[in-house]
Parts: C-alpha cells; sequence; structure tokens
C-alpha cells in the first residue's frame, strides 16, 4: 500500500477529529475561529490567499463568501506579494499547511508592515505565518508522507468553518445561498450560528464518505476510464472549483502527468476546441445549480470520444463513464468529500502508470527559495 493512500484512508478521521477541535466549546482552535470572524466583520478590505494546495482551499472557500454577499479578493500569494498594495482597513486570510513557505513568510510580513490584520489558518503552530499572524487558526495533524491530504482537507475544513461564521451560514442540508443582508442584521448574527447543527452535519457527510470508500475503490478497479498517458481536463463550479485543481495537481505531483483545472462554464468559451476521441474529463456536479447543463455537457463530450468522470450527489449511473455518488451534504459544503473520490483515482492511476506518487522527483516537501527548479549545486553544472 502506497504512503499516498494511507493518508487518504486516514482521512475522514482526521476530518472528524479537525470539526471537534474547531467546533469545541474550549481550546485555542475555536478561540482563534471565534477571533478571525470577528476581525473580517470588522474590516473594509478581505484578501483570500494561499499558494500550491492551500490556494485550492482558498478558491473552495472563496465561493462560500461570494454567495453570502461577503466579496474577497482572490489572489494567490505570489501574485499578492509581487504586484499589490494594501488599505490599512484590510483583513488578510493567508492558508499554509506548513506556514513556511518563501511566498507565505513573506507577504504575512508586507500585509502587516501595510497595517493588514493578518489570519493564519495552518497545520503548524511553530510556523513563521503562525508567530507572524495577528489571529491563528491552527489545526494540528499529522502531516502527510508526500502529496498534501489531510493537510488539505483539514485546512479547507478550517478555513469553510471561519466563512461560515462570518456569513452566518447554519449548513442545513439544502439551503439556498441568502441574498444580501444589511449591515445591521449582519451585526446581529451570532459569531458561530447553529455550530451544533454544523457540527453535526458535517460529521454526517464525512462518516458516510469514509463508508463508501470501499465501494470508490471496487468502481475503480473496474473502470475503463483511467488510462495511464492520457489528455485529462478538470471541471467544476463554484465551491467545488478548488476540487477540480487540486485534482489537476495530485494528476501532476502523483500520477506525473500534465493536466489542466478550470470553471465548467470557462470551458465552453474556447478550450472545448481541444474535445477529441480518448480525452478524459473529472466533472464535478453541484447539488443544485447548473446540473441539467452540465449533465448535457458530459452527454456532449462522450458523444465526441471524450471519457467522462462524474463526481457529485444524486449523480445518475449512466451520466458518465464513471460515476461516484457523494453523500448527503450542504451544497456549499460539498468540495470538503468531493476531492476523495479523485485523490483515490490519482493513486491508482499512478500506480497503472508505474509512477512512484511517494516521491517528489524535483519539488520540495515545502518550498523556501525562489528561482528555478533544480538544487542550487546542480544548476552550476
Amino acid at each position: 500500500m502506497t504512503y499516498f493512500l494511507k493518508d487518504i484512508l486516514r482521512q475522514p478521521e482526521e476530518l472528524r477529529r479537525t470539526i471537534e477541535l474547531l467546533a469545541g466549546p474550549n481550546g485555542t482552535a475555536r478561540s482563534g475561529l471565534e477571533a478571525a470572524a470577528e476581525v473580517i466583520r470588522g474590516a473594509r478590505n478581505v484578501y483570500l490567499t494561499g499558494i500550491g494546495s492551500s490556494w485550492h482551499a482558498a478558491l473552495n472557500v472563496g465561493a462560500m463568501f461570494h454567495q453570502h454577499a461577503r466579496p474577497v479578493y482572490l489572489i494567490d500569494a505570489d501574485e499578492l506579494l509581487r504586484f499589490a498594495a494594501f488599505p490599512q482597513d484590510s483583513a488578510m486570510i493567508i492558508i499554509s499547511r506548513s506556514g513556511k513557505s518563501t511566498e507565505i513568510v513573506q507577504l504575512a510580513r508586507k500585509a502587516r508592515q501595510a497595517g493588514v490584520k493578518v489570519i493564519g489558518i495552518t497545520n503548524a503552530p511553530e510556523s513563521p505565518l503562525a508567530k507572524e499572524a495577528h489571529t491563528g487558526i491552527v489545526v494540528r495533524i499529522q502531516f502527510d508522507h508526500a502529496i498534501s491530504v489531510n493537510t488539505y482537507t483539514t485546512l479547507v475544513l478550517a478555513a469553510g468553518m471561519l466563512a461560515s461564521a462570518v456569513v452566518g451560514s447554519t449548513a442545513t442540508p439544502g439551503c439556498a445561498p441568502r441574498g444580501n443582508i444589511s449591515e445591521t442584521t449582519q451585526a446581529r448574527v451570532p459569531v458561530l450560528p447553529n455550530l451544533a447543527t454544523l457540527e453535526a452535519s458535517l460529521t454526517r457527510s464525512i462518516r458516510e464518505a469514509g463508508r463508501a470508500i470501499l465501494s470508490w475503490q471496487e468502481q475503480i478497479a473496474k473502470s475503463a476510464w483511467l488510462k495511464p498517458n492520457s489528455t485529462t481536463y478538470f471541471l467544476a463550479r463554484g465551491t467545488s472549483l478548488g476540487s477540480a485543481y487540486e485534482a489537476r495537481l495530485m494528476w501532476e505531483e502523483g500520477v506525473k502527468s500534465p493536466a489542466t483545472a478550470m470553471a465548467t462554464g470557462r470551458f465552453r468559451h474556447g478550450p472545448q476546441e481541444i474535445v477529441s476521441q480518448g480525452v478524459r474529463f473529472g466533472m464535478w456536479i453541484d447539488g443544485e445549480l447548473m446540473r441539467e447543463q452540465d449533465f448535457a455537457l458530459a452527454r456532449d463530450l462522450r458523444k465526441l470520444g471524450a471519457s467522462v468522470m462524474l463526481i457529485g450527489q444524486k449523480v445518475p449511473d449512466d451520466a458518465g463513464d464513471l460515476v461516484f455518488q457523494l453523500p448527503a451534504i450542504p451544497r456549499e459544503w460539498q468540495f470538503l468529500v468531493d476531492i476523495i473520490p479523485a485523490q483515490l483515482v490519482a493513486e491508482q492511476l499512478a500506480q497503472l502508470s508505474g509512477g512512484d506518487c511517494d516521491t517528489f522527483r524535483l519539488c520540495s516537501f515545502v518550498v523556501e527559495d525562489e528561482g528555478g527548479l533544480l538544487p542550487k549545486e546542480a544548476g552550476k553544472k
């Protein structure tokens, strides 16, 4: 068994423990969550950022803010560091599993110097980010062997709970996004509304996803969708967009194969010209929005000779070549479990391709310097 698969299999338990940590009545994680929510509520401008897999977590959570009329600036950490100036009445949410990537450390310092309130969400309590942040949310878990699995999903869980705290989302199954809320109404919303409801709902969904892993593995073993050296596109909408980008990164890091990801709507404006026999597509289906349109897109892709993997809730079994049924979960929280089938596929495809998903050939586990790809000694030769 690969270390990658071992990390995937312990993921439901790590998520359950993280929910307890963040939702518990006492403790530094809960206190950090409450303090961070108050900072964001008081800021005129809010930035949400990360780099690598942490940037994908920001993409998932950014949609939660936007659909509740709480806009955030979604820009990756390197771009913010190099090309942005910040107004003083701002807050910045920085997500980083290690908290010591060079862009993250420099950005946190730059933001502080500009008078920005920095909120750090990290797995590393002793990291430069945790120390540099005005407010920290630290999720203490066992780090993954190589590819970010638990460090990805636990951080996106923490960031999602922060978003829910700010927007007043109850995460009731099937709830629709709220419309505009007046500033007076927002001020009355508790910092962590209906926390027991949120905790129970997400815990139940994670438990069911854990139980589904074995059946998902059986589907993968029988599926012809997995084909080494294929051209692969990942498409998603809303809070699942980060899942598509994270899948792309797993293909690159684990399978050692090029892939790309984009919003489903964006794909229909030009990139569709690449569709041909044998191209692989992975599509995430939202729990409520644009479902029939995305099913129609999947049908057309298959008619054109592409092979389609679908991940979502209540997806018809014949809608794709490989279909993963997700357990019931509030639509804006679907990203918490919809990455798991893609992780399993990436691990299996890596083995079929003869690659080593547990070893990075070029990339360091944490990028702490700038420029180039090879070690400095090799670069001098």
